[in-house]
């Protein structure tokens, strides 16, 4: 397993972002570990999750894309912080853009926040992680919607591993129903393996 891997099961222990008990989901689900990453709340967290996700997206994606697309709202400073994130590791400019919630009539219009699309812009959207793969049909029509784009790829903090809306898993679901690569900085599976019988902090 990478270190940077190692290093970020560690970070979301030490911000309480990941805990272990019995949780019920928003799906109904009872879950043996709650993932909350609005929980990231300080700059020097923001600064540590941007690199951790931007070393993830340069493993899976390279360089080749243009615009970091974040889903309104959690995906709102995910996609600023990595932006900012790979421009100091890998000196690529990236655009970061997001969904309102509501399309704004005045001023700064439409229906995204931050950069525009244009025809020919190679698109990964980022998010913290994915269940049940609601919000990519509620933001996947609206990059579409933009015109001519590519969407290169999925970027989640966490593969819960668990099922989607079938049998398979969420991020199985959205590459057979999309079409695109949907990975993750870390699986359930790499969690256990780093942390099993191998206490951390408690």
């Amino acid at each position: 397993m990478e270190d940077y891997k190692k290093e970020f099961i560690e970070f979301m222990v030490d911000s309480g972002v990941l805990k272990f008990g019995e949780f019920t989901l928003k799906s109904g689900r009872v879950s043996p570990f709650f993932m909350n990453a609005g929980l990231y709340t300080t700059g020097a967290e923001l600064r540590r999750l941007g690199r951790y996700y931007a070393e993830a997206i340069h493993t899976k994606f390279g360089t080749n894309f243009d615009i970091l697309f974040g889903p309104a709202y959690k995906g709102i400073p995910l996609s600023v912080a990595t932006v900012t994130a790979f421009d100091e590791l890998y000196g690529k400019e990236v655009r970061y853009s997001s969904n309102r919630k509501e399309v704004k009539d005045h001023g700064d219009t439409g229906i995204l926040l931050g950069s525009p699309m244009k025809a020919g812009d190679r698109v990964v959207i980022i998010e913290d992680v994915t269940t049940s793969g609601k919000s990519i049909e509620e933001v996947y029509p609206i990059i579409r919607a933009q015109g001519a784009v590519e969407i290169t790829g999925l970027m989640v903090s966490l593969n819960r591993m668990e099922k989607g809306k079938g049998e398979k898993g969420a991020l199985e679901e959205i590459k057979e129903s999309y079409g695109i690569s949907a990975e993750a900085i870390v699986t359930m599976q790499e969690v256990i393996e780093h942390l099993y019988n191998c206490p951390y902090k408690g």
